[in-house]
């Protein structure tokens, strides 16, 4: 299958992208090229074999969850340059 240029031309259309004339020409030669690379798998006898989820059988590491205090709220609040009793105060960001 290959896409031709009124294909690529719809496609821009749809998408509101303004295409020049070497743009639409790269952008052809560029989905063709895909297209030819879906095929070479299609030709491919893939029965029985179970699609990837990830490219590895690795396992993420991850730290567990700790919950701890770092900086007291006395000592957050303290170089503030507006606070109120235990809030930082900031300025309005949204108006009405």
């Amino acid at each position: 299958m290959n896409i031709t240029r009124k294909d690529i031309e719809k496609l821009a259309h749809l998408s509101r992208l303004e295409l020049t004339e070497e743009e639409l020409v790269a952008m052809e030669s560029d989905m063709n090229k895909m297209l030819q690379f879906v095929d070479k798998i299609n030709a491919l006898n893939l029965e029985g074999i179970e699609p990837l989820a990830y490219m590895s059988d690795e396992v993420n590491v991850l730290r567990a969850d700790e919950v701890k205090q770092d900086i007291s709220h006395e000592d957050a609040l303290k170089n503030a340059p507006d606070k109120d009793t235990d809030y930082f105060r900031v300025p309005k960001v949204m108006r009405k």
